[in-house]
Order: C-alpha cells, then sequence, then structure tokens
C-alpha cells in the first residue's frame, strides 16, 4: 500500500462518520467515501489530506442532498448512532445500549431532514466534528460569519426536536431587512443602505467574484454601503429558502449575494461568483427554480 493510500485509510472511519450523518445512510456515505477516494488517487498536489478529504466528502453530500427530490424516509438508524455512553456507575448492557444509539441516531436524522443543506452540513461539520467555522465556510463557499449563522439555526432545530419557533419569524423579519436594503440600493439611498447595516458589516467575494474586479473585502457600513448604492442589476431570489439578490441571464444565477442579519441588521454579504458553488445552492427566482452558473 502506497503512502497516498495509507493516508486515506486512516481518515477513512472518520470520513464515513461524517458521510452517515450528514446523508443519514451508510450506503450513500460508502459511495461518496469512495468517489473522494477516486479523486484523491487522481490528484497529485495535496498538502493537508485530511482537510481536502474532508472538503471533498462534505461536497460531494451536500450534492447528494440537493439531488434528492423527495424526503426520503430513515432506514438506517446505524449510520448516525451517537453511541450514548451509560451513565457513570450504572452496569452497562451492551443491548440496551445499542438499542438507545438507534433510536438516538434515528431520531437525529429525522431533525436534520428539517434543515437546508447548507445549514445540515453546517451544524454536522462544527458541532458533531468540531470542524472550525473557518474550514467549514471554505466547504460551503460562505464567509465564517454566515456558516456560523447555518449552525446556529441547524443546532436550535436539534434543540426543538425538529421544530425551532423562532425560524418563521427569523426569515420574515430577513427578508424584510434584505428586500428593503435592495429597494435603498435601487433607490440610491446612501442613509437607508447605512440604516440597515451594522457598524460594523463586511462584505466577502470569493476568487470567481474578485476576479470580476471585486474587492476581496469591505470592512464597515460605509464601505458595504457605497458597494451597493445604485446598484440595479441585482434581483431578489430565494436562496436555501432565505431571501438573497442575484444577477441572472437567462434564468441562470452569475453572481449570488447572500446576507447575514441579526438584530435587523445586516452584519456580512457573502459574493458567490463560483460556478461550482452556485450550483450547490438552491436558487429561485419568482417561486421558479433558477440554475447555477
Amino acid at each position: 500500500m502506497d503512502q497516498r493510500a495509507e493516508e486515506f485509510e486512516t481518515e477513512r472511519p472518520r470520513l464515513r462518520a461524517i458521510a452517515a450523518r450528514i446523508l443519514g445512510s451508510t450506503a450513500e456515505a460508502d459511495d461518496v467515501v469512495q468517489e473522494a477516494w477516486l479523486r484523491l488517487a487522481r490528484t497529485s498536489d495535496v498538502d493537508n489530506v485530511a482537510a481536502w478529504l474532508t472538503t471533498v466528502v462534505s461536497r460531494l453530500c451536500l450534492d447528494q442532498l440537493r439531488s434528492r427530490k423527495h424526503v426520503e424516509p430513515y432506514d438506517d438508524p446505524a449510520a448516525v448512532s451517537p453511541g450514548t455512553p451509560a451513565s457513570a456507575g450504572e452496569p452497562v448492557d451492551p443491548e440496551a445500549e445499542a438499542v438507545l444509539a438507534d433510536q438516538v441516531g434515528a431520531a437525529l436524522v429525522i431533525v436534520l431532514e428539517t434543515l437546508s443543506p447548507a445549514e445540515r452540513v453546517a451544524f454536522v461539520l462544527h458541532d458533531l466534528f468540531g470542524v472550525p467555522f473557518d474550514d467549514v465556510a471554505g466547504v460551503l463557499g460562505r464567509s465564517p460569519a454566515a456558516v456560523r449563522q447555518l449552525a446556529s439555526r441547524g443546532r436550535r432545530a436539534v434543540a426543538g426536536g425538529g421544530v425551532d419557533e423562532r425560524a418563521e419569524a427569523e426569515r420574515r423579519s430577513h427578508r424584510q431587512v434584505v428586500d428593503a436594503f435592495l429597494d435603498a440600493a435601487r433607490g440610491g439611498d446612501l442613509n437607508r443602505l447605512l440604516e440597515l447595516l451594522a457598524p460594523d458589516a463586511i462584505m466577502t467575494a470569493d476568487p470567481a467574484g474578485i476576479s470580476l474586479g471585486t474587492e476581496p473585502i469591505y470592512a464597515g457600513a460605509d464601505a458595504v454601503a457605497a458597494r451597493f448604492n445604485g446598484v440595479r442589476g441585482a434581483q431578489p431570489v430565494t436562496v436555501d429558502g432565505w431571501t438573497a439578490a442575484a444577477w441572472v441571464h437567462h434564468r441562470e444565477v452569475k453572481v449570488a449575494f447572500l446576507f447575514t442579519v441579526a438584530d435587523g441588521r445586516i452584519t456580512c454579504v457573502d459574493l458567490v461568483a463560483d460556478p461550482e458553488m452556485l450550483r450547490r445552492m438552491e436558487v429561485e427566482i419568482a417561486g421558479n427554480p433558477a440554475r447555477g452558473a
């Protein structure tokens, strides 16, 4: 066995666990992990094999989630069994412990099915496997601030057994703020833009966006407001069920603007122009699905 294969086999159990938690199926997880190995075998320049494989597996899982047309019934509880430990001082009954683990695992999968693909990946990677937000951001093509909010939504849903009582109110508030921001941008109302931005708001762009002439980061409300002031080409869309904006050509999304909102103000805008990342987003324009770049 060569060194690359040995490195992969060392990571396989962790990768399989990540994929199984995200997808809720050991069979699908095995397929994803095998595809990751094939891609690794074809790639010569990988500095950090563990991080590279985590990214590839997570993105393959994201693709798998997006491709699902309907919610599938859960039929593989062993895929996500957390192995709940017995209380200290109590004798361990292996059979009872296995049953409990399966029940908890099945319940978690049901809850995860209520999340958007991005929320699901962010929650599983960060909360269940301890992947830093900066690394999860690289997987999803979003800023750490946006990923932190995605994981938070997942965390609330899990804590509520699949019901996030704040979700609908948060979604409405998010839509109102973003709609008002886009109206102000189109109208050239700089003062209104500043009202809707947190003082320390930032806007980040991915490498594809930077290649279009956008700065990597705009720091502070003044800089972000100036960037959007008078912009008319971005139209309202929904991305993973949340109001966003996009530049669209022939129903194909070329650039997406993803907003993070907290306490009624925009704290972060992620400009995403990478075709691969756009393809992984569920974008709707006026109720109809759009195509990624």
